[in-house]
């Protein structure tokens, strides 16, 4: 097959340097290592009991590093990829060949990934993630980075079911109109308008502020406490490794959270971040299958919150810390910058008051009133007083509410968290009971959705409540689906406009409630 008349297009050629350069660096490791340490030392390159075989060591050294760049330069030579009919297909392999594809309609999110070696190259990995946790997602390594981004408009152009564009501002180009078997057009790039950027400080502030540090701090105390009781200081040696282990997580968490950018464009949310290695990715809208914000007790005093998503194609996997970089909506925000975040994956919240509403998940307590007052509360549905016993600190957070788009589940006193899931990606719901919910009359209520950090669950609500919460969930999933009729998201929706977001989520009365931050953490 030809590389231009059918539309395949091969990657760059320095993406197999790219992608081995370890293999490279191991072995002149390997080979070059006491030669050069003798060198250094005014000695001959060469040990006298190697010296007679010296050109053979020559000789099988540059025939391995022969044979490993011929392995390369034909990795590249049959590594290629097409976006035509519909898919994007990517052929590779020597002499075991393999063909990934993937429908455009069925694309979750797009990523363009830039490790450090390929930002000095100008290089890019491209990767569409499909619905399946990851299991097909499809990788381009490498591409020079305008022609990844060029990529990436022309794919979200097909995903979205754009029609043929001219190139203005705001099109999505042409891809979706080529011809069968012929390759999409190149579409323009859409513009994007940054609604955030999360500061440095305070992302190191949060750090310092996060679980992990209150549980070094906890075991600092009972270590000393220990050493004390006991006299015995070789529990001090066990900080140690946890001192390490803490500091790789926060060099890896800040590494990964720096810069954080989150736009907004016609192709979905653009978020982009990282220190060394950069990333840039793409939501479409309506991909988001479930959202959980979170506050650790410390972040209170900031008033920050997490915001972590599952998507399809995402799953939980990721080396280093990948998986839950890929899977943060926000890694450390305000209660105004939630929101804003919030109108971008829920753009009708589905209730007239959303503030009421998701202030109560954020923050709300069941009243004392019962449930004649539970207006007060956002309409809060929480545990029953009776089943106090099994939650005496929590049973007055744990609760749902559910508006016209989709599910809101709160819980945890001190952790607070809520957990939003859109009608429509309701899977399957499930009804558990255990002997001491059955003696107390409540039960959880368990909601599937795709694998990834968030896990929908209602945790101890009413036994007659949960029942009927399974029911009419049930019923709100189906005429959700039934309104979603094709996975092009501009057939169904309107293209997002550029102007400033004024979403009745930032009004006044939010910004006015808003604490400060603390200088210090930015």
């Amino acid at each position: 097959m030809s590389a231009a008349g059918d539309g395949w297009q091969r990657v760059h050629p320095a993406s197999p340097f790219v992608r081995g350069w370890v293999a490279l660096a191991a072995m002149f490791f390997f080979f070059g290592r006491d030669a050069f340490e003798r060198l250094l030392q005014g000695g001959p390159v060469f040990d006298e009991r190697f010296a007679g075989r010296a050109p053979w060591l020559v000789l099988g050294g540059g025939t391995v590093l022969l044979l490993t760049v011929i392995g390369f330069v034909l990795s590249w030579y049959f590594t290629r990829y097409q976006v035509a009919d519909g898919y994007v297909r990517v052929n590779t392999g020597v002499l075991f060949k393999q063909q990934r594809q993937a429908r455009l309609d069925r694309v979750q999110a797009i990523d363009v990934v830039q490790p450090l070696l390929a930002r000095i190259f100008g290089l890019a990995e491209l990767r569409f993630e499909v619905a399946d946790a990851g299991a097909s997602a499809v990788h381009l390594a490498y591409l020079r980075a305008d022609e990844a981004r060029q990529l990436r408009a022309t794919i979200l152009a097909g995903a979205s079911g754009a029609t043929v564009g001219t190139g203005a501002p705001g099109a999505a180009g042409a891809a979706a109109a080529a011809a069968p078997g012929q390759p999409a057009a190149a579409a323009v790039e859409a513009p994007e308008r940054v609604v955030l950027t999360v500061p440095p400080r305070r992302l190191a502030g949060s750090l310092v502020l996060s679980e992990q540090s209150v549980f070094i701090v906890l075991g600092a105390v009972a270590s000393v406490l220990l050493s004390a009781v006991t006299e015995n200081r070789s529990f001090y040696f066990y900080l140690i490794p946890a001192g390490l282990g803490l500091a790789a997580a926060y060099w890896n968490s800040f590494n990964k959270g720096y810069n954080f950018t989150a736009a907004i464009s016609p192709d979905g949310i653009r978020l982009r971040y990282g220190l060394l290695d950069t990333q840039a990715q793409t939501l479409p809208p309506g991909r988001v299958q479930a959202l959980r914000i979170s506050q650790p007790p410390l972040w209170r005093i900031f008033g920050w919150y997490r915001m972590q998503v599952n998507v399809a194609g995402y799953g939980t996997t990721g080396g280093n810390g990948e998986g839950s970089s890929r899977t943060t909506l926000l890694p450390v925000g305000t209660l105004a910058e939630v929101f804003i975040m919030l109108s971008l994956v829920l753009p009708d919240p589905g209730t007239p008051d959303p503030v009421r509403v998701f202030t109560a998940g954020l923050k709300g307590l069941a009243p004392s009133g019962g449930p004649a007052a539970r207006d007060d509360d956002g309409g809060f549905v929480t545990t029953p007083a009776r089943a106090r016993p099994l939650a005496p600190l929590g049973w007055r957070r744990n609760g749902f509410a559910a508006t016209d788009t989709a599910l809101l589940i709160r819980s945890g006193r001190w952790w607070r968290q809520l957990v939003l899931v859109p009608h429509q990606r309701t899977q399957s719901i499930a009804l558990q009971q255990g002997p001491l919910a059955r003696r107390f009359r409540v039960a959880d209520l368990v909601l599937h959705t795709t694998a990834g950090p968030v896990t929908p669950r209602l945790v101890q609500a009413g036994l007659d409540e949960g029942r009927a919460l399974l029911d009419a969930q049930a019923a709100r999933a189906r005429s959700a689906r039934k309104l979603q009729t094709s996975e092009h998201w501009l057939d169904t929706a309107a293209p997002l406009k550029h102007e400033p977001v004024e979403h009745e989520l930032l009004d006044h009365e939010l910004l006015d409630h808003e604490p400060k931050e603390g200088p210090q953490h930015g």
